[in-house]
């Protein structure tokens, strides 16, 4: 892509969340860029230089904020509709969550489609990263596009489709560093798209033949790991019937050059927690009943209440009163060393403990307390200080539960907070010398 062409692009980045930052960011080191949130509270902490999600580093995040909407390369954060006006590009970075019945709930998709639509112009490219089922794009957010805007699609304005690899967390894989699926509603739209995100991502790009090939890609990257994680939780529940530890199998195993990899554990969060689902809608839609893709998902979510009817019967075997026990949970994110509290299936274990009776304190120096409260109506605490003033005062628990492997709980005394015939329980894996793990 040419410095001219470069040039010529005013790119809106809608919603500014886990996803939407780090590219607004990137974008901005070679673009014009808006960033839009209805997170008025958001948009402050960002013009602030602030990142509460931690994805990107403050310092990083100041080097790129400007203070005006102007043409200069640079990041602008809105959450006026009118400052994305002047945009030609405009990239849809919202979440695809699913509803109580486990069913895709789109409303972000659409309440996003409509915010471009009112400032759409001839010309404009709209493209959307949410992770979404083959179709959507096309057969949900276009409509939208055309009865808000009353533009005419692939006449009067285009599309594209490049699903977002994100790993919150994760700082080493990074955005610029994970190659980038791209596509657009015609071949030309589709090189334009590819040549916008070649400019920035240094690991490259692979254009899609069509929208759906792109969405389709997406969505089975996080199903295929999702049965490949239940596949191992099932093999733990056989391996713990028969006295055997998994993770030793799975290191043995792991020898053979093309075993792979994974992990026994909970599995939740906004991607492989939510998104074989989404598959799973679209395949029922044509008549089709995804067997595999279905029960690997009732196992992982089952498995909040194994880890719990586990303690349990470790606590059992000790002579602790379950009815009146108190259990210490370390960790309610639904991954390591990230604040990100959505869908984490900490939670399950949490509330299928309480159904026993037992009293459980969670502590997680990750997680922001308000939204923990917010979201499950649950109290969290990130103060380790307060954890052992309140088990100095009931004489320490009964059972501590590692959830989630922040990087701080590795070097943690967990003695400390333990009462001595006190069940220590490892969900990860990767406690030494704790013989109760999953």
């Amino acid at each position: 892509m040419s410095d001219t062409t470069i040039k010529k692009h005013k790119i809106a980045v809608i919603g500014l969340g886990y996803v939407g930052l780090p590219l607004a960011r990137l974008f901005a080191t070679k673009y014009p860029v808006i960033g839009f949130d209805i997170n008025n509270k958001r948009i402050e902490k960002l013009n602030e230089g602030i990142d509460d999600t931690l994805e990107v580093d403050n310092n990083v995040l100041k080097g790129v904020l400007k203070t005006s909407n102007d043409k200069n390369i640079g990041l602008f954060n809105t959450c006026d509709i009118m400052d994305i006006q002047d945009a030609n590009i405009y990239v849809v970075t919202v979440p695809t969550p699913v509803d109580k019945n486990n069913r895709p709930d789109l409303t972000p998709l659409y309440k996003s489609s409509e915010t471009v639509a009112k400032v759409l112009r001839k010309g404009d490219i709209v493209i959307y990263e949410s992770t979404v089922y083959p179709g959507v794009t096309e057969e949900e957010c276009i409509p939208v596009l055309e009865r808000v805007s009353g533009l005419k699609f692939n006449e009067d304005f285009f599309a594209g489709y490049s699903p977002e690899r994100i790993n919150p967390g994760d700082k080493e894989h990074t955005v610029e560093k994970i190659l980038k699926v791209t596509s657009g509603s015609t071949p030309e739209i589709g090189k334009v798209v590819d040549d916008l995100y070649k400019s920035v991502i240094v690991a490259g790009t692979h254009l899609a033949p069509t929208i759906k090939v792109a969405e389709a890609a997406k969505v089975i990257e996080n199903s295929q790991r999702d049965i490949n994680i239940a596949f191992v939780n099932e093999l733990a529940k056989i391996f713990n019937l028969l006295g055997i530890d998994t993770h030793a199998v799975l290191e043995a195993a792991g020898t053979k050059w093309n075993f792979l990899p994974f992990k026994p554990g909970l599995v939740g969060g906004h991607c492989i927690g939510v998104d074989p689902y989404y598959l799973a809608q679209k395949a029922q839609e044509h008549g089709y009943h995804p067997e595999i893709i279905l029960a690997g998902r009732r196992l992982n979510d089952s498995m909040g209440e194994y880890v719990a009817s586990q303690v349990v019967k470790c606590m059992i075997k000790k002579g602790i009163n379950v009815s009146e026990a108190k259990v210490l949970n370390l960790g309610i994110t639904f991954k390591e060393n990230c604040p990100d509290v959505r869908n984490t299936k900490a939670v399950d274990v949490i509330h299928s403990l309480e159904d026993y009776g037992i009293s459980v304190t969670t502590f997680d120096p990750w997680a922001n307390s308000n939204e923990v409260h917010h979201e499950y109506n649950l109290k969290s605490e990130a103060d380790i200080e307060q954890i052992r003033k309140f088990a100095n005062s009931q004489n320490g628990f009964d059972a501590i539960i590692l959830t989630v492997a922040h990087k701080e709980f590795l070097d943690l005394d967990l003695s400390q907070f333990l009462r001595t015939n006190g069940v220590i329980y490892d969900v990860k894996g990767i406690l030494e010398n704790c013989d109760n793990r999953l």
